[in-house]
């Protein structure tokens, strides 16, 4: 378990259990380098969690979103409290009076009753959800957690709606945010693009393994190929079977590039490697010709800001910019993918909306709607006009609403 900072003034301490592979790492490795460079005391704690716990929590990941057993609420109970219950004995020793919690997804949810018995402020940002739940898995939900919401002096969360039925005492918008300035999302010139790939093996005859990482195809990404990626976690809420179950029916010069984290680094998701097995298996099942236009990669992050400049300079190689999300709580990705104004074709669903608006920063399709993302796809790989257009229009949404100093402001206002 990582150990807060320090600086000046009153500490705001955010606690979860990655430090990398998807976006709320993401947010806050921003979060908290801005905080010192501004020299605020601000802290960032991962929980280290036996393999068990992180079984519970990816249950608890699939009831947020609508789906799955609510059984895990009975059967994982006690290896979630059990294992919070010891992680609050770790962190009284570190955890200061006057500092302030923020306690990230269900995962740390279950730690909010003891920050509340010892006085300190606590807050839990949810950055997950959907509007689609079976009133029953949301009923179970908020059973399980009403003694942690009740504790928390307020939620924070990109969708209201996420947190229907909860009974909390206080809701505050929060948006996530991207660093303008982070090694993801800095310019990269045509040079600088091409360096970065090469250091991942796209550019090579046949699947390759190496520091960058694993990619499996059956040769180069063309240098003059339209190319589409994805990139997100090897999650069965990103899409990523729908995306490659489509292949063989979009432009027959685009490659499609699917990439995300090696799944063996990170450590709270258990099911990123069957997964990224599934993708594989349908990759090899796709006919030679069409199996010639993908690409699959699984990033290392072991140094984090090499791996996030390659990420960088896959989305700014793009043509076109794709997510599939079946859920999507907001999508750190799109907005990144916006912001280096590229088109993005995504879905309906969970935050997407609150950054696309069809047709003037982006393309939205239902989840699921085969024919819909096709038709987007194929439409925006023909037309350089309109992938102009819709770029432009999404850079501008962007730095307009979703850059890391209006986040930061926001975790500023629960220091008051």
């Amino acid at each position: 378990m990582s150990k807060p900072g320090e600086g000046v003034g009153r500490r705001l301490i955010h606690i979860n259990t990655s430090d990398r592979g998807g976006g709320v790492a993401e947010i806050l490795n921003n979060v908290t380098r801005h905080d010192e460079s501004r020299d605020f005391q601000s802290g960032w704690i991962v929980v280290d969690a036996p393999d068990d716990f992180y079984t519970v929590t990816k249950g608890l990941h699939h009831l947020f979103h609508g789906y799955g057993d609510t059984a895990v609420l009975s059967e994982g109970a006690r290896i979630y409290r059990d294992v919070l219950h010891e992680v609050s004995r770790l962190l009284e020793s570190e955890i200061r009076q006057d500092d302030i919690l923020v306690l990230h997804d269900p995962q740390t949810l279950g730690l909010a009753v003891w920050a509340a018995q010892r006085g300190v402020p606590v807050y839990w940002h949810c950055h997950i959800g959907t509007i689609r739940s079976p009133a029953h898995v949301t009923d179970a939900l908020w059973d399980f957690f009403a003694h942690d919401l009740r504790a928390v002096d307020a939620a924070l969360v990109t969708e209201p709606r996420f947190l229907q039925g909860a009974q909390i005492s206080r809701v505050l918008i929060v948006h996530p945010a991207i660093d303008p300035d982070a090694p993801k999302n800095v310019p990269l010139d045509t040079a600088d693009v091409a360096e970065y790939l090469q250091t991942i093996g796209t550019n090579a005859t046949t699947s390759t393994v190496g520091p960058a990482g694993r990619v499996w195809q059956d040769g180069p990404v063309p240098v003059d190929a339209p190319v589409v990626p994805q990139v997100s976690r090897w999650d069965p809420l990103k899409g990523i079977r729908d995306v490659l179950r489509v292949v063989e029916r979009l432009d027959s010069r685009a490659h499609v590039v699917v990439a995300g984290p090696d799944p063996a680094e990170v450590l709270d998701d258990p099911e990123g490697v069957d997964q990224l097995n599934e993708a594989l298996q349908q990759l090899r099942a796709l006919p030679a010709q069409v199996r010639g236009r993908v690409h699959l990669i699984a990033l290392s992050a072991q140094d984090r800001d090499l791996n996030a400049l390659r990420v960088n300079a896959l989305q700014r190689r793009a043509d076109v910019i794709v997510q599939r999300s079946v859920e999507e709580g907001f999508g750190l990705t799109v907005t990144e993918a916006m912001f280096k104004a590229k088109p993005v074709v995504a879905t309906r669903t969970g935050g997407i909306p609150r950054q696309i608006e069809d047709r003037f920063n982006g393309l939205l399709v239902e989840p699921g709607d085969d024919e819909a993302f096709i038709v987007a796809v194929n439409e925006l790989v023909t037309d350089a006009k309109l992938r102009a257009e819709l770029g432009a229009a999404a850079e501008s949404s962007v730095r307009k609403g979703y850059l890391i100093d209006r986040l930061i402001r926001d975790y500023d206002l629960l220091r008051k």
